[in-house]
């Protein structure tokens, strides 16, 4: 018999050809379709959670919470009003009784209310989120009526309170008597707030608010005193004149805190 040389002998080589089925394909096909209407649509998943709405802007305005005396209908230990109001958000006012929560903001004087906020924080309080709140507003407690009422599901932050139509305004001289003018503004005009939790997250009984704030217009910005500056009149002679300066604090009139 005849010798064969190993190393000239051919190994056959596996094959490298990779299959699918058309099912795959047209699965994979779809999936890119999806994908790609998801993205035109502006329908991400990823974008609707992380949703962020701005903020609305008070730098123009002042905090008027300090001028009312605030009460609730129920509280825990430790957990009232002086935690409401405290600028941190890890303390919170915590009901302690049965629905409807109250909480009531009474001021000493009318006030023009441009912006309420409220402060809720859905990851941390859960079940003592609320769902459902209405603000009711007036001269007193005989009288209040509900201008806004707002439902939530996860709210995490600062949510503004809209007073779109409440139906009040800064000046009332703007426009003659009897204008329907006079009573389309936004700007809400009473003695007392009230807020009224009906509804928590999955049935809770308590609830946590976080922080509330009511904003007035300050008066104070743009307001200029007089200072006295000699000017070069168009005969040549320096004469009296008076420019703007910003008035000191101390000048202002005071302020009920």
């Amino acid at each position: 018999m005849p010798r064969i040389d190993p190393s000239r002998m051919e190994v056959p080589q596996a094959p490298t050809e990779t299959y699918s089925t058309d099912a795959d394909i047209s699965g994979a096909d779809g999936a890119e379709e999806e994908e790609m209407e998801d993205v035109e649509g502006g329908d991400l998943v990823e974008n609707a959670e992380t949703e962020i709405i701005e903020p609305f802007d008070v730098s123009h305005l002042k905090e008027i919470g300090n001028l009312a005396s605030w009460t609730v209908s129920t509280s825990k230990p430790g957990c009232g009003v002086e935690a409401l109001r405290s600028e941190d958000s890890n303390l919170f006012w915590q009901s302690d009784g049965p629905q409807p929560h109250l909480l009531n903001i009474h001021f000493f004087k009318l006030v023009s209310i441009v912006h309420i906020r409220i402060f809720l924080d859905f990851e941390n309080d859960e079940s003592y989120t609320p769902t459902k709140m209405s603000f009711l507003a007036g001269t007193g407690h005989h009288d209040l009526q509900e201008f806004v009422e707002l439902t939530f599901e996860q709210p995490k932050g600062w949510i503004d309170v809209s007073l779109d139509g409440v139906g009040g305004r800064e000046r009332y001289d703007e426009y003659p008597a009897g204008d329907d003018r006079q009573t389309s503004g936004n700007v809400l005009r009473a003695f007392v707030v009230q807020v009224r939790i009906a509804e928590n997250h999955q049935n809770g009984k308590d609830t946590h608010v976080r922080g509330l704030q009511i904003f007035a217009k300050d008066d104070t910005l743009g307001r200029r005193a007089p200072a006295e500056e000699f000017v070069e009149a168009r005969d040549g002679r320096k004469r009296n004149a008076f420019i703007g300066l910003e008035e000191p604090s101390w000048m202002r009139d005071p302020e009920l805190r």
